[in-house]
């Protein structure tokens, strides 16, 4: 299948932080927070490190790679064009990010060579899906932010936004895990209605289309939201930030084990697998309420 054609639209100039918002949330972290309390815990107040994993560094890499394609010129955004760009882009992202040099030993180059081709192989799975040459998108890996209850800033990374000759807005995803399984189809839909409900807040329209892109088995999941959905979601975001409020207050974030402990950096920590939790950071050592763990760029993909 290919894309309808889209019209190019100016980015909107970045919106000034009322002085009423006092915190700030992003997709990734609400997310955490609705799967395990622990794990927000760990990663938006302890800020434990992760190392990344060959599947978030492939992730980071594909969608390096589709971002850089839309910089060519429209006939030559070709599956050669993007291979070619795979290299490069894996070079560029090592350089800027040295902790990545470290997930294959030695710089194994049959190590390298592989995870390069895996990745080249999921941008086949794009070109299955659609067609760049009919694109032209409005907004690529771009911040969005929008204030809900006076006093929550919500903010995220749209991968691309498209916006078409009517003015209807697309919202698109790349996933390069596999197929979508129940949970984490949910936790996609979730971040997808978070960039909706900024969109609509900020532009006052609401996206036609909430698209997530599979392109290890180049499958394409369409959602369209309406604006009755939109506001029953701003309501559980805004309580979902109380209970986030009410836990820190308390200092009492849970685990809750799911099938998901398998792919958590953080069992060492955990009391589910024995673990202690470190101590909890003293107010003064605590980050800044507006400064969530991805109020700055991550790595597109990281996600993932």
């Amino acid at each position: 299948m290919t894309a309808d054609p889209v019209i190019t639209q100016q980015a909107p100039t970045p919106m000034e932080v009322p002085a009423t918002v006092r915190a700030s949330l992003s997709p990734s972290r609400a997310a955490d927070f609705k799967t395990c309390p622990l794990l927000y815990r760990f990663r938006s107040i302890d800020r434990l490190p992760e190392r990344p994993t060959v599947e978030q560094a492939r992730g980071t890499l594909v969608h390096a790679v589709l971002e850089r394609l839309f910089d060519l010129p429209p006939a030559a955004r070709t599956p050669e064009a993007a291979g070619d760009l795979v290299a490069g882009q894996w070079d560029r992202l090592v350089t800027e990010q040295p902790e990545l040099s470290g997930l294959f030993a030695d710089d194994d180059p049959a190590a390298v060579a592989e995870f390069l081709r895996s990745a080249s192989a999921l941008l086949v799975g794009y070109f299955a899906v659609e067609d760049p040459r009919r694109l032209e998108p409005a907004e690529r890996e771009s911040l969005i932010s929008a204030v809900v209850d006076d006093e929550l800033l919500i903010r995220g990374y749209l991968d691309r936004l498209d916006v078409a000759p009517d003015g209807a807005l697309r919202v698109v995803d790349y996933k390069t895990g596999g197929a979508p399984r129940e949970a984490f189809e949910a936790r996609a839909l979730f971040q997808l209605k978070f960039y909706a409900l900024v969109l609509w807040r900020t532009r006052g329209v609401v996206p036609r289309v909430l698209r997530l892109l599979y392109l290890k088995d180049a499958e394409v999941c369409d959602y369209a939201p309406d604006a009755e959905e939109l506001v029953r979601f701003e309501r559980t975001v805004v309580a979902l930030w109380r209970a986030i409020e009410q836990a820190t207050a308390a200092r009492d974030f849970r685990p809750r084990p799911s099938r998901l402990c398998d792919w958590c950096s953080h069992q060492a920590h955990c009391p589910s697998y024995g673990g202690t939790p470190p101590p909890f950071p003293e107010p003064a050592a605590t980050p800044d309420p507006l400064r969530d763990a991805r109020s700055s760029p991550v790595p597109p993909g990281a996600d993932e």
